[in-house]
C-alpha cells in the first residue's frame, strides 16, 4: 500500500485532474486519513463484467495470477461505470511530469501500449532478441484505453480466463503476451512513441539517458514522465549501471518513506537479489538452449 500511496502522490504533484482507482484483490485498505481523489474497490465490485467470475474462481488460489488476469476487467468497470478514459497503471510506478497528453491521445485511439524496447541486435546479445517474442512486446504494466476498446479488454479478459501462465510452449507469458496481438485486432491502437513513459531496467540499452540543465531526457528528447521502478530497475540503479536515473530513484524513496519511514533500500530488491538472479540464469540457459 506504501507504494499505491507513493504512486497517488507522484500522480497529484505532476499536474493534472487525476484519479486513482485501486482494485485490492484481498481486502479494503484502513487509511487513517481521507485522500481526495482516491478510490478501492474489490473483486465483488467487479461482478457484472464479461470473464470476472471465470477468473476468480480459477485463480482464487494464486494471488499474482489473479490480479493480472483483473486487468482487463477492472478496466471495463471503470470505462462502464466511473469514466470515458483510463489509464492502467502497476503500483511500482511513479511520474515526474505531467502525463495529461496521454488521455489526449485517447481522443484519436483506443488502446495505447508501451513497447518493451528490449535490445534487438540478431548479432549480439540474441537472447533479448529472443525475449521479445517470449515475454512480449508491450509491457503490460502501463495500458491505456477509452470507451470504445470493451470488446478488445472483453477478449484480452478471456485469453487471461483461458491461460495466465509463462509458457514458452504455448506462446504465453501470464497476461502480458496477449497484447502483442491488440494492435492487430483493433485498428485503433497505437503505439507511445514517447521514450520518456515507462522507463525501466529492461530498456537501458537501446533508449539512452542524459541530464540536461537537472533534467533527464531519453535519447536527448523526451523528457522523464515515469519510470517503472521494479527490483531490476532498483538494482541497476543501486548498483550505479544506471547513474542517470539515480536522483529520480531517491525522490521515489522519499515518497516511499513518508508512507512507510521504517524502509530500507534492501526491502525494495535485496531480499530477493539471489533468487531473481538465479531466475535469470535459469532463463538464459533455457533460451540459449531454445527452451
Amino acid at each position: 500500500m506504501f507504494k499505491t500511496l507513493s504512486l497517488y502522490d507522484s500522480l497529484r504533484s505532476s499536474g493534472g485532474d487525476i484519479c486513482l482507482h485501486v482494485l485490492c484483490i484481498d481486502k479494503l485498505p484502513d487509511l487513517t486519513t481521507d485522500l481526495q481523489q482516491l478510490y478501492f474497490y474489490t473483486t465483488g465490485d467487479l461482478t457484472q463484467i464479461t470473464s470476472a467470475a471465470d477468473i476468480c474462481s480459477k485463480y482464487a488460489g494464486s494471488a499474482d495470477k489473479l490480479r493480472w488476469s483483473l486487468k482487463p476487467v477492472f478496466l471495463n468497470y471503470l470505462l462502464q461505470t466511473k469514466a470515458e478514459k483510463v489509464i492502467y497503471i502497476d503500483n511500482d510506478i511513479f511520474f515526474y511530469k505531467d502525463c495529461t497528453f496521454l488521455f489526449d491521445m485517447l481522443d484519436e485511439y483506443d488502446f495505447l501500449l508501451t513497447p518493451h524496447y528490449y535490445p534487438h541486435d540478431p548479432k549480439q546479445n540474441q537472447n533479448w532478441l529472443e525475449a521479445n517474442f517470449k515475454v512480449g512486446l508491450y509491457n503490460a504494466g502501463f495500458v491505456a484505453v477509452s470507451k470504445a476498446a470493451g470488446e478488445s479488454l472483453d477478449w484480452w479478459a478471456k485469453c487471461c480466463a483461458y491461460r495466465c501462465e509463462k509458457n514458452m510452449l504455448r506462446g504465453t507469458f501470464d497476461d502480458q503476451k496477449y497484447l502483442d496481438l491488440i494492435p492487430v485486432i483493433n485498428e485503433k491502437a497505437q503505439i507511445i512513441r514517447h521514450k520518456g513513459c515507462n522507463v525501466a531496467e529492461w530498456n537501458r540499452s537501446v533508449i539512452t539517458r542524459t541530464e540536461s540543465e537537472n533534467e533527464v531526457l531519453l535519447d536527448g528528447i523526451y523528457p522523464l514522465i515515469f519510470i517503472h521502478f521494479n527490483n531490476t530497475t532498483i538494482r541497476a540503479i543501486i548498483e550505479n549501471n544506471e547513474p542517470v536515473l539515480k536522483k529520480s530513484f531517491d525522490i521515489y524513496f522519499e515518497a516511499l518513506k513518508k508512507h512507510k519511514p521504517e524502509l530500507k533500500v534492501t526491502q525494495l530488491y535485496g531480499q530477493d537479489s539471489w533468487l531473481s538472479k538465479l531466475k535469470y540464469l535459469i532463463w538464459k540457459t533455457a533460451t540459449s538452449y531454445g527452451l
